[in-house]
């Protein structure tokens, strides 16, 4: 797929992270070698060592492309979430779709990867949770700040309503996934886990009107 205004270069190093990312997460790190991602890629190995130094380097921004993707969402949505919008359940839906990214079978495959690779690798989970989950944080407090101001919610921290949205709605969820494998829930089972925790977290945070 080409990408308006995209230059060569770009395309080409876009085509490799998504042939990595398959790799990686289809193999794990170490059973992943440079030949099979270029043959992926339909580029040569010389090509991807112009873009990327090494498998490592190359790994590191697979994580950190992942993670700022994930959070562009995030933002995106939360920025449109005006008044109209949250009065007709934009967070709910918000909810949905959080559960739906995060719950996707190629991203939990890489979060197993990226944690267990910690020891050798620390700085690629610390990329994960700056690049992604930190400002995702950040565009929720930030959304629940303005709600707040509008008389929408209730919430004296933003930061920590923030911390307890995405407690609430990813905790059991992606945990029950990350150590189980193979169980799955069905998509029904986690619009519905979703919606409760919104439910939940709205008993606390949302502003009752008589």
């Amino acid at each position: 797929m080409k990408i308006d205004g995209e230059t060569r270069s770009a395309r080409v190093e876009r085509e490799i992270l998504r042939a990595a990312t398959a790799a990686f997460v289809g193999k794990g790190y170490d059973g992943t070698s440079m030949e099979e991602i270029a043959t992926r890629a339909g580029v040569s190995k010389q090509t991807i060592y112009k873009h990327f130094t090494d498998k490592e380097n190359l790994f590191g921004e697979v994580v950190k492309s992942t993670a700022v993707y994930a959070n562009d969402i995030v933002e995106s949505v939360t920025t449109l979430l005006s008044e109209a919008e949250f009065i007709k359940g934009g967070l709910r839906q918000l909810s949905r779709l959080l559960m739906k990214m995060f719950m996707d079978e190629e991203l939990l495959r890489l979060r197993r990867l990226i944690i267990s690779n910690a020891d050798r690798m620390p700085q690629l989970g610390r990329s994960w949770y700056r690049n992604g989950f930190e400002r995702m944080l950040v565009s929720m407090a930030t959304c629940f700040q303005e709600l707040t101001s509008r008389g929408l919610m209730k919430t004296p921290d933003p930061q920590i309503a923030a911390s307890h949205f995405f407690g609430m709605l990813l905790w059991i969820p992606m945990n029950e996934a990350m150590f189980t494998g193979g169980i799955r829930r069905s998509e029904a089972e986690l619009v519905q886990h979703a919606d409760a925790s919104l439910e939940a977290f709205l008993a606390i945070y949302g502003v009752h009107r008589k």
